[in-house]
């Protein structure tokens, strides 16, 4: 049986939504997308595997439907939860805070319980400093997308991520 996935966005611009449609796309029968904009986060306990997107904003601030429902992820329990993130950024413009909001992203599903597998190499970006970062500082916790300076290589990099999540998530 395939293992279904939530996977759970919010989007001011469009483009974290683009990308969780992207993903939706590539996996159809497997993959249930929930804006949190309009759901909220309750459903991810429905999940043993969850995609997360988040975009970061200004100067490392989360994107506000996420920052509407941030109390509420805490309050959840995600214990046993694999969880795969993805972040959309500027390093060009927002170089100093780039993929914030994912690396506090990451911080709250730990916090809940949850496992986030799948980091990503930092190779291929240009940025000062990222709360993205693994402890060694060699990848980023997910998926790092900047769709102002490197829209051409989001098809590449989502083709390359997403057998990880799969076999992170043993589906």
């Amino acid at each position: 049986m395939a293992v279904s996935i939530g996977l759970f966005y919010a989007s001011t611009t469009g483009n974290t939504e683009q990308i969780a449609d992207q993903i939706a796309a590539q996996l159809p029968e497997r993959i249930r997308l929930h804006d949190i904009a309009v759901e909220g986060v309750s459903a991810m306990v429905e999940y043993t595997c969850l995609i997360l997107g988040i975009p970061t904003w200004d100067f490392g601030e989360l994107q506000e439907d996420w920052d509407e429902h941030w109390d509420a992820l805490a309050a959840l329990d995600l214990g046993g939860k694999r969880v795969a993130l993805f972040g959309l950024g500027d390093q060009l413009g927002y170089g100093e805070w780039f993929q914030d909001a994912m690396g506090l992203l990451a911080q709250q599903v730990r916090s809940a319980g949850a496992e986030v597998v799948v980091p990503w190499p930092i190779e291929g970006y240009s940025f000062e400093a990222s709360r993205a970062l693994t402890a060694d500082g060699r990848h980023f916790v997910g998926l790092a997308l900047d769709e102002d300076g490197q829209h051409g290589e989001t098809e590449e990099r989502l083709q390359a991520w997403l057998p990880q999540v799969l076999a992170a998530f043993d589906a």
